[in-house]
């Protein structure tokens, strides 16, 4: 649930399918994205809820941007208070 203690300063992006998920201590945050979208590769520059990440679509490495700000927003989470605290972004491979 959102607001628990976190212990970690560090969170992990990763897909499945359709879906991406961004996962911070006991969060997972999960939306939609391109169905051509293979998997991440790494992530870039974390900035405050912006990523630059790569990406492999079909096979191929782009590079690709993602704000969670509006996500978060749009789920009634404080998107200052959920992303202060955290430092960096890891790609998993789930």
């Amino acid at each position: 649930m959102y607001g628990m203690k976190r212990t970690s300063d560090h969170a992990v992006l990763s897909s499945n399918g359709r879906y991406t998920s961004f996962s911070y201590g006991d969060d997972v945050i999960r939306f939609m994205t391109s169905p051509r979208l293979d998997r991440y590769i790494k992530v870039n520059k974390w900035d405050n809820g912006y990523l630059e990440v790569v990406a492999s679509y079909n096979g191929k490495e782009e590079e690709e941007y993602i704000d969670l700000v509006p996500i978060l927003k749009n789920l009634y989470i404080e998107p200052e208070s959920f992303l202060k605290p955290i430092k960096d972004v890891e790609v998993s491979y789930a």
